[in-house]
């Protein structure tokens, strides 16, 4: 079979494979560090980062998303998405951001910075500007007062997300690694950044009032589970 119609049926197979193998491997404590540097390995990475990605663009929540995939990946005990707020400086909005949540220039926009956790694994970094005018009462007590994402802490709007911009911070594969320039030559673990891919959201409420605005970032501590599956 020729490798380019290998890999297409690979890559259509991939996703749904891996989260079938990860329903019935028991759960390890594994890390990404123990990703091997070999082909198949990479494959499978660019087929979890692409399935995440693409569960994430179609989703109304970020932090269900999360908790679905750490369900399916066994990666806690209780598949349960926490936000640790981080302190610092206050980051303002920009003129953009304002802009794009329909705000006037005195009108109050508060920032809230976390970081989203399952099982002890830090799934995403996450800044939020939100207008604290168009929240419940009892939405803004939680955000001021609790760890409580986001995403939870306004379900009483029915939230729905657009996406205005998804970058990749990395791919396992080079650019044209298919036609063989740079193609991965394996040994040892798969050193993988930090930082796999961004992105950037506006939040709605069922009315259609946009009332936050997203910037997230999600690690390399997505892929730290164990597929209970050889690689060579």
């Amino acid at each position: 079979m020729p490798i380019r119609t290998s890999l297409h049926a690979l890559f259509k197979i991939l996703p749904g494979a891996l989260f079938s193998l990860c329903a019935i491997a028991p759960a390890k404590a594994q890390t990404h560090s123990s990703w091997p540097d070999a082909f198949l390995s990479r494959v499978e990475i660019v087929a979890l980062i692409q399935t995440l990605n693409a569960s994430l663009l179609s989703s109304r929540s970020a932090t269900a998303t999360l908790e679905n995939w750490c369900a399916a990946h066994r990666m806690s005990p209780e598949p349960k998405v926490t936000a640790l707020r981080l302190t610092g400086p206050e980051k303002p909005p920009s003129d953009e951001t304002r802009q794009r949540l329909g705000v006037s220039p005195g009108e109050l926009v508060k920032h809230r910075h976390v970081r989203l956790s399952c099982g002890g694994h830090v799934l995403s970094e996450a800044d939020n500007w939100y207008v604290p005018s168009r929240l419940p009462q009892e939405a803004n007590r939680i955000l001021e007062s609790t760890d409580t994402p986001f995403g939870k802490a306004v379900q009483s709007l029915q939230p729905f997300r657009r996406t205005f911009e998804a970058k990749m911070k990395w791919s396992p594969l080079p650019d044209g690694w298919e036609l063989g320039a740079g193609a991965p030559q394996g040994g040892g673990a798969l050193a993988i950044p930090h930082e796999l891919f961004e992105h950037r959201a506006i939040l709605y409420a069922s009315d259609r009032t946009p009332f936050s605005e997203v910037h997230e970032t999600y690690t390399s501590e997505v892929l730290d589970f164990d597929v209970g599956v050889p690689r060579r």
